[in-house]
């Protein structure tokens, strides 16, 4: 008979307490929140990938091990004195019951976007009980990668309807952009050109959400674009008796333009 949830959950806090223990693994017992930080994104990152694939063998995996770093955390925690799991649980608990109260009380709301607008309305009142008067735009982490926090600081602004009409008008802010960023170009003032091509990728952003697209993912997918056809330059240098760096500019942007030209199903030029 499989075992339920709560006892292998059970079973993992167990394992945990051991690796921990005075007999337990040296490295485990070594880290500290601040050495765990890397993992923790890592294994965030692995879980994206593995839904990327739509491998659900994949997906349980990296799942476990993500599901891992927050059950790591909490052992910290306890042996600190500080919390331990029960904390964790009940206070995600209370809160996901307080902010559906269209499930859990007798609210109603018809759509996503009034379930969306319900629950930053909640997270006010709830800040304002504590004192502290929170920003429509709060909640982002610093730490996100930077399309992706500039992609979740907009959609909050525009839930209170700070945004653009539509992608094209947005568009006109990214040709606005990019004058300024050129004419920053032409002053050759270090800090002008950090900012004005900030400002660039900020404008950007706006065009892919209101796109519908993850900027994240297109910038991805283009980084990804890019090696691919690399490797296909150096590849095509290689058969030549060649390498890259050993050879003209021109020579290297003939076998760029063979590589994509490859790629997109035409003849090698």
């Amino acid at each position: 008979m499989t075992e339920s949830s709560g006892v292998l959950f059970e079973r993992l806090l167990d394992v945990m307490a051991r690796l921990r223990g005075r007999d337990g693994c040296p490295w485990d017992r070594e880290q500290t929140r601040t050495s765990l930080k890397p993992c923790l994104i890592e294994e965030a990152y692995e879980v994206l990938e593995a839904i990327e694939t739509g491998n659900p063998d994949w997906l349980e995996e990296e799942l476990g091990d993500l599901l891992f770093q927050v059950v790591f955390h909490a052992r910290l925690a306890e042996e600190a004195g500080e919390f331990a799991m029960p904390g964790i649980l009940g206070r995600l608990i209370d809160k996901m019951v307080s902010r559906h109260p269209h499930v859990f009380g007798g609210a109603s709301v018809a759509t996503p976007s009034e379930a969306l607008a319900q629950w930053e309305a909640i997270k006010r009142r709830e800040a304002e009980r504590t004192g502290h008067r929170r920003s429509a735009i709060d909640g982002v982490p610093r730490s996100l990668p930077s399309l992706l926090r500039a992609e979740r600081v907009q959609a909050k602004a525009a839930r209170v309807h700070f945004d653009w009409p539509d992608a094209r008008s947005a568009w006109a802010k990214v040709e606005e952009e990019i004058r300024e960023a050129t004419a920053a170009l032409a002053s050759g003032e270090a800090a002008r050109v950090h900012e004005e091509l900030g400002d660039v990728l900020f404008s950007l952003v706006n065009v892919a959400r209101l796109s519908a697209i993850d900027a994240e993912g297109a910038l991805q997918d283009a980084i990804e674009k890019f090696r691919r056809r690399f490797a296909a330059m150096e590849a095509d240098l290689i058969a030549q008796g060649k390498s890259v760096g050993a050879v003209p500019q021109n020579e290297m942007e003939r076998s760029w333009e063979a590589a994509k030209a490859l790629e997109r199903g035409g003849a090698k030029p």
